[in-house]
C-alpha cells in the first residue's frame, strides 16, 4: 500500500450520489499531500469522482477497475 494513503473509503454497492458525496466529505478530512483510496462499484463514479478531480484542487493519481469490476481511485490533496 502506497505509504502516503492516509484514509480508505469504501462505497461499493453505493449508488449514485452517494459514492460522489461520501467522497467529497472524505476528502476533507485529509491534508495536503495525503491520499483518499476509494473503493466503488457504481459505473457513474468513474465519472463523478474524474470530474471532482477536475475542478477542484484534488488530483487522481491512479484509476483501476478490478476484475471483479470494482472501481478503484487514489486522490491526493493538492
Amino acid at each position: 500500500m502506497n505509504n502516503r494513503i492516509k484514509k480508505i473509503l469504501d462505497t461499493k454497492g453505493l449508488n449514485c450520489p452517494l459514492p460522489l458525496l461520501k467522497t467529497k466529505k472524505a476528502l476533507l478530512s485529509i491534508t495536503q499531500n495525503e491520499v483518499l483510496e476509494v473503493y466503488a462499484t457504481d459505473p457513474g463514479a468513474e465519472k463523478d469522482l474524474k470530474s471532482l478531480c477536475e475542478i477542484t484542487n484534488y488530483e487522481l493519481l491512479l484509476f483501476e477497475i478490478a476484475a471483479d469490476g470494482t472501481l478503484k481511485f487514489q486522490i491526493i490533496k493538492k
